[in-house]
């Protein structure tokens, strides 16, 4: 703190008694600042402490925004894979290449392949129908990879003929860190969330090309 006035000019009489000689000249002290004023002031940290309140919101926004829009590129994936077995199907690429059950899951899984292992996450359900009275009576939920052993053996694959009534389903898990995302559908047992996929059509008339 500056020295002024008549402080300023004891200062300069008692430095000039002290040259010569004379030691019981007492300086000036100078004015002592309040503390709860010098603390009120102070800004030292305030970034800092206004960071650490803001930041973990800010993070928790941002991840989150990023895996809300990773959770529908999976989603988007799962239904271009449900639409590569309906065209598949439909079109008589399975019936007249005789293809297997294994090879045409292996098939649907290159399109979802880059997220996980498809025989822990993906079950494809293939039905066959005679009208679509029977197909709307059919009510029953698709059969998820987290469900019994022997249900998911039991899936059906019945690719039909030509001019058939076909449902394909496909039920996907994925696993999100964020319990946010997908609350409001079903779930496994482990916290995944389940996407579904379904495409109903009537086969081609393949055998008359």
């Amino acid at each position: 703190m500056r020295l002024t006035g008549g402080a300023s000019q004891a200062t300069e009489k008692c430095l000039a008694a002290r040259r010569m000689g004379w030691s019981d000249c007492e300086m000036p002290k100078r004015g002592r600042q309040n503390p709860g004023n010098s603390l009120l002031g102070c800004r030292n940290g305030s970034s800092a402490v206004e960071f650490a309140l803001v930041a973990p919101l800010f993070l928790a926004l941002t991840f989150s925004v990023i895996e809300a829009g990773y959770f529908f590129f999976v989603e988007s994936a799962v239904d271009a894979a449900n639409a590569k077995a309906a065209r598949l199907i439909r079109t008589g690429q399975v019936q007249s290449k005789s293809i297997s059950r294994d090879a045409f899951f292996d098939e649907v899984c290159k399109v979802v392949k880059l997220f996980g292992d498809c025989n822990e996450r993906m079950t494809v359900d293939v039905a066959r129908f005679s009208t679509f009275a029977q197909l709307a009576a059919d009510a029953a939920s698709p059969v998820c990879r987290d469900a019994d052993p022997d249900d998911v053996n039991a899936i059906p694959y019945q690719t039909g003929g030509a001019r058939d009534i076909v449902r394909v389903r496909i039920c996907y898990l994925q696993k999100s860190f964020n319990p946010g995302i997908g609350l409001n559908l079903e779930k496994a047992g482990d916290g995944s969330v389940k996407m579904f996929s379904t495409s109903i059509f009537r086969n081609e008339p393949y055998e008359d090309q």
